[in-house]
């Protein structure tokens, strides 16, 4: 039926995903990505491609297809054309041994390059210049010194997969000295070694950062877009200062939803994929994307003046800059740090929480004590003794906000903040938001939350689930003397209508519940 009815199925767009964090990436985001680069290349006898994390070969395969077309005048001899592509421009180092054989299949039409069904003739071996190198982790410390990984979790026995990727962990010496024009792909996102979600070890910005050692004409790659905010200190916070000041990032096409790119996988804070131009420095052309198209698009700098984080929506701006106008203090100076009564032990060696030993009922010297995980939105009792930091909290007026909420969609992320009782105190789930002077201080603080305008700055910064004190950061300080609401704030920064509209479309109405 498939043949009557003229339906050639492309393989590539069938395969399942390895995980959340290894995901095929599908022949149409390649070719969009293809397209961003500038088309001398596919004519360029000389030019030279690399991917540097092949899972499928959709980006080799497709970079040979182009080549195939645009070099067909310069080497009229189909074969020599090919031969000549896949012998001197071609190249690739697949994650794992079985990703090496599906790669090779994908570019070669043959798990093994010099095998009898390849459509290069001039291999005299199995891997021909699509690499699989069996790495080792260097350990020190208890971790590997090239990727972090933990000696107790990737430490395995031999045959056993331990995930250390060539391209970041041997000594790519011949490679550095091929000058590669293009550098481009998909890399792993993180290595889960305990921690889940976003909370795991990222990886992926160190392909982004042995790319541009490499030192290309151009890098391109898809990769989780938690850098934007993410990392508060370490390498993924160095490499956020490292991209953000980058003028030679020309493209960023952001996805607030991964569904969008990669059908059937969440990854938490969305995707987004990036053209650096090593040779032409200048502003980047950012656009967002939500569903089937494009939202918006415009020209301008990673990073904006006064910021040290990445402004995902264009429309944000302007709205941005005219809060910041007024130079007021920022409402993260009423947020508490992480773990505010230092109830987040863990057990020795370990990342396994010591639970709580907390009581439904109260008993004689003890607090009330507001939990969420074990039983959502939780109330329970402790004792005061076990409070090991912030005394001063638990008698002063205050609010609670969870210390994760949502997904990072501003569409959909609602914060619920609580009312805790005097004289009480929470686990490392919460924050507190205070202290307050009185109880309309408390109610005022409260109505403010509830706005739209304060959700949508808390959005700005908030890309995944986590909501720590530094996605408050935009948010202007308040006079809490008298209540607020969205009219009075749109009035107090002069928004334009255009600007209302954005909020009012982006904030679910659920915030002012």
């Amino acid at each position: 039926m498939n043949s009557i009815d003229g339906y050639n199925p492309d393989v590539l767009t069938c395969l399942a995903n390895l995980s959340s964090d290894e995901v095929f990436t599908p022949p149409e985001v390649v070719n969009v990505m293809l397209d961003a680069l500038p088309v001398d290349l596919w004519k360029d006898r000389n030019s030279r491609f690399l991917e540097p994390c092949s899972k499928s070969g959709v980006f080799l395969r497709e970079i040979t297809k182009r080549l195939i077309n645009g070099l067909e005048e310069e080497i009229p001899d189909k074969q020599v054309r090919l031969n000549h592509i896949l012998t001197h421009q071609v190249f690739g180092y697949a994650t794992t041994e079985l990703t090496s054989l599906v790669s090779r299949r994908s570019l070669y039409c043959s798990k093994y390059a010099n095998g009898k069904y390849s459509i290069c003739d001039e291999f005299s071996d199995e891997q021909g210049n699509l690499f699989y190198v069996n790495s080792q982790h260097t350990w020190n410390k208890g971790s590997c010194i090239h990727c972090g990984a933990r000696e107790a979790v990737f430490s395995r026995g031999e045959g056993a997969e331990n995930y250390a990727y060539a391209f970041i962990h041997e000594n790519i010496q011949e490679i550095k000295e091929m000058k590669f024009d293009v550098i481009i792909g998909n890399p792993p996102y993180q290595l889960d070694d305990g921690g889940h979600g976003a909370s795991a070890a990222p990886i992926y910005h160190k392909f982004v950062q042995q790319a541009l050692k490499l030192n290309p004409r151009f890098v391109t790659m898809i990769i989780p877009s938690r850098w934007f905010t993410g990392g508060r200190v370490g390498d993924l916070y160095d490499f956020r200062e490292q991209m953000l000041k980058d003028k030679r990032i020309r493209v960023l096409h952001d996805f607030v939803k991964s569904k969008d790119v990669f059908p059937g996988v969440e990854i938490k804070g969305g995707v987004n994929y990036f053209l650096w131009d090593r040779d032409n420095p200048g502003k980047c052309r950012v656009t967002s994307h939500a569903g089937d198209g494009a939202t918006s698009s415009a020209d301008r700098y990673l990073l904006e003046d006064g910021m040290d984080t990445f402004v995902r929506a264009n429309e944000a701006i302007p709205i941005i800059k005219k809060v910041k106008k007024l130079l007021e203090p920022s409402f993260d100076s009423l947020i508490s740090a992480n773990d505010p009564f230092g109830f987040d032990v863990r057990q020795q060696n370990s990342m396994k929480r010591v639970k709580v030993n907390y009581s439904s009922e109260s008993f004689s010297g003890s607090l009330p004590y507001y939990y969420n995980g074990w039983k959502k939105n939780g109330l329970g009792f402790v004792d005061r003794k076990l409070v090991r930091k912030n005394e001063q909290f638990i008698n002063g007026l205050k609010l609670l906000v969870p210390k994760a909420i949502g997904s990072g969609e501003t569409s959909g992320d609602v914060i619920k903040p609580i009312v805790p009782n005097l004289g009480s105190c929470c686990s490392e789930t919460y924050l507190v938001v205070g202290l307050f002077k009185t109880e309309d201080e408390v109610s005022n603080a409260l109505s403010y939350i509830k706005t739209k305008f304060f959700h949508f700055l808390v959005g700005v910064l908030k890309n995944t689930q986590e909501a720590r004190r530094n996605v408050y950061a935009l948010v202007p300080l308040q006079d809490f003397s008298n209540p607020w609401d969205d009219d009075k704030l749109y009035d107090k920064y002069r928004l334009s209508s255009a600007e209302i509209e954005y909020i009012e479309n982006i904030v679910p109405s659920a915030v002012r519940d």
